[in-house]
Formats: C-alpha cells, structure tokens, sequence
C-alpha cells in the first residue's frame, strides 16, 4: 500500500527542514515574519506534496523512467515554481512584476535556489529511509517466515518420529502379551520410558543435550527389546554436554536412520555408537552403525538429514558441519558439528 500525498510523519520532516531556511532568513528579513514564513512554508510543503503525488501517479512508468526519479524531479521542480507564484500573485497589481524589483527578484533567486539545493537533498534523503525500512520489514518478514518453514518441517518430522514404529512395539507388546512371554512387561515399561522422554519435546524449536540423549537412549533401549539378538548400542557423552544447546530430534534422527537403513536391513543386526564431545568450544555428535553400510542406489544426506541441515543453520547459522562417512568392513557414520552455547 502507498502512502497518502501527505502522512503526518513526512510533514513534520519537511517543516524541520524548512526550519533552518526560515531562522536563515529571518535576522534579514525586513517585513512581517508571517510573511517569511509563507516563502518558506509553502514551497516546502509543494515539495511535498509533489513529492507525494509522483510516488502514487502515474501508476505505470516507461522502463526507462525509474519511480524515484521522477519523485526527485517533481520535488527539484515544485518549489522554484512555488515561489515564482508567490511573487507573481503575493504583490498588489501597482507593485508591478517582480522582475523590474530587484530586491524582490533577487528574494527569488535566493528561496528558488535554496529551495532547489535542499528540496531534492531531502527527497533523496526520505527515498534512502524508505529504502531502508522496506529493506528491514523484508528481513524481518522472511525471519518469520524462515521459523514458520522451520516449524512446520520440525511438526513433518515430530509426525514421522516412526508412527509406524510405535504401532510395531504396540502390536509386539499384545503378541508378547497373548502368548505369556516374560519379555512383555520389560518392552512395555521402555515404550512408556520412552514415550515420556519424547512426548514433552513435540513442540519445542530448541532443546538441550540432555533431553535429546535421554530420549535415544530410551528409543534404542526399546529397540534392542524387540530385537535382542540383533541391536547393540552404546551412548557417552563428555560432562557439561547436557546443557547445550541443539536443534529438537537432532540425534533421534541420527540414531532412527541409522536403525531404519543400517540395521533393519541386516540379516545379522549391528551396533549402534552414538558419541557427544567437545572440542574447543564446539559439539561434535557422531552415530555410527555395523550395519548394512551405504547402499549403491542412495545418494548425498537424504531427505531426513538435508532438513535436520536447515535447521541446525537456522539455530546456528553456516557455522556447522555434517559429514558422512563409512564404516569399514560395513557400517556408516554421521557426524554433527554445531557451536557449543549454552543460551
């Protein structure tokens, strides 16, 4: 939306600007100081409002034409003309032309050539913040917008946190149940262990160390208790770890790729190693797996990890790093390096 010929803060502006002028002329200013202030006043507010007219019409300029030039122009021509109509209606017929007063001639001289000097000065000078503060509200717009595409890609990965696997252990849990298993009381404790470590995190854009290491440690206490035979893991960490700072899910998303592709796929399971350290004030997570290794038909960081990029550049900015790698004989590795803050 563009704004009115003349909004209340661009008229103080100009009266501002026109102050100097008048207190300039005013020691010497022979006639009523009323009569200086309408020389002075109504030149300006023409610029003005010429300044106004030209930022709404004509609504369409040649491409030749730039919008600000023409705002320029219509300022550096409405003040001289303004005081040429001064002095041509402001004086009784008997006073005759101006042009024949040199006195008044040379008062046109100078307001038109003030007029012209500052008129376009401050024009350009309200064009520049006008530039400025679109340029912020843009920034500030695309800020919002980068956290609603962050909360919204955190919501489509809080979503995919394996629906598909909690209904796995559940039907697990009546299979162990219906068939009197002792193993069915131990699964459905960790699935509540769990449960309880991911749940409080589902809207959080931020989160600790601590909480995201408490919670895969219970989702792969749960995993190993669906498949003992098949899944081993450990977690460390270095003390004072726990109160970093990381993007929510960072590490589950780690940990969940690496048992989905990695060792899901293994006839003989593998081992997980999950590994948090700091190192000259950075944090950097490393999961590996034993498992089935990097497949010939998968490529570059895949969909989970490209988001899980976005977000930890939106929380920290470029300064991280995510590295792939693999595990020899088999196996694969993700490693994440973000700077280690607190706040």
């Amino acid at each position: 939306m563009m704004s009115p010929p003349l909004p209340w803060r661009r008229l103080r502006t100009t009266l501002l600007v026109a102050l100097p002028v008048y207190l300039f002329f005013l020691p010497l200013w022979l006639q009523h100081p009323l009569a200086l202030l309408l020389r002075v006043g109504l030149p300006a507010l023409a610029g003005l409002l010429a300044f106004g007219l030209a930022e709404r019409w004509p609504r369409r300029l040649p491409r030749w034409l730039a919008r600000w030039v023409l705002q320029v122009g219509a300022v550096a021509l409405a003040i001289p003309l303004t005081v040429l109509l001064i002095y041509h209606f402001g004086f009784p017929a008997e006073a005759g032309p101006f042009w024949r007063d040199p006195k008044r001639l040379e008062a046109v001289f100078a307001f038109a050539f003030l007029g012209t000097l500052i008129g376009p000065w401050a024009a350009m000078s309200a064009l520049l913040r006008q530039r400025d503060q679109a340029v912020r509200q843009a920034e500030r717009q695309r800020g919002e917008l980068e956290r609603q595409v962050l909360g919204a890609q955190l919501q489509l990965l809080q979503a995919q946190v394996q629906p598909h696997f909690l209904f796995n252990t559940l039907a697990n849990v009546q299979a162990l149940v219906e068939d009197g298993s002792a193993r069915a009381a131990p699964v459905l404790a960790q699935l509540i262990a769990y449960l309880r470590a991911a749940v409080p995190r589902l809207h959080e854009r931020q989160a600790r160390l601590g909480q995201e290491l408490e919670m895969v440690r219970a989702y792969l206490a749960l995993m190993q208790l669906r498949m003992p035979d098949r899944l081993a893991f450990s977690v460390e960490a270095d003390p004072g770890c726990e109160i970093l700072l990381c993007p929510p899910l960072s590490l589950m998303t780690l940990v969940e790729n690496a048992v989905r592709h990695g060792i899901d796929p293994s006839p003989d399971g593998g081992q997980i190693a999950l590994s948090v350290r700091l190192q000259g004030g950075r944090c950097l997570a490393r999961v590996s797996d034993t498992g089935v290794g990097l497949q010939p038909h998968s490529s570059g960081l895949g969909t989970g990890l490209t988001r899980l990029r976005e977000r930890m550049e939106t929380l920290f900015g470029a300064d991280i790093a995510v590295r792939l790698s693999e595990v020899q004989p088999h196996g694969f590795a993700v490693e994440l390096e973000w700077p280690a803050r607190k706040e």
